[in-house]
């Protein structure tokens, strides 16, 4: 069982940026970020490989959002930069509890943080 923690969230103007911070208390192969917004189906925005530190970004972040992981505190990070809008969601960490192959699928993860709020005003 691997416990996941958010934090960071807030309100933020257009072009701002945010800090996203995922405590776990467990290690996992990836660990991911997913998002899902009102009336929206949760969809992923970036992942993380923790043993080489391989990234993945979904094409609506990539350039503007960046995945690390910090070995030592057993946590994940998403810096969000040049924000817009429509990345306005509750934000969720997932782990899952094996190796997976396709890591932007939410049904590969088995493990979810209670989530945070990300508001961006235009």
């Amino acid at each position: 069982q691997v416990h996941l923690v958010e934090s960071g969230g807030g309100l933020v103007q257009a072009g701002g940026s945010l800090r996203l911070s995922c405590a776990a208390s467990g290690r996992a192969f990836y660990m991911g970020w997913f998002r899902q917004a009102p009336g929206k189906e949760r969809e992923f925005v970036a992942a993380v490989r923790w043993g080489d530190g391989s990234t993945y970004y979904a094409d609506s972040v990539k350039g503007r959002f960046t995945i690390s992981r910090d070995s030592a505190k057993n946590t994940v990070y998403l810096q969000m930069s040049s924000l817009k809008p429509e990345d306005t969601a509750v934000y969720y960490c997932a782990a899952p509890k094996l190796f997976i192959v396709v890591v932007t699928k939410p049904s590969s993860y088995d493990y979810w943080g209670q989530g945070t709020q990300v508001t961006v005003s235009s």
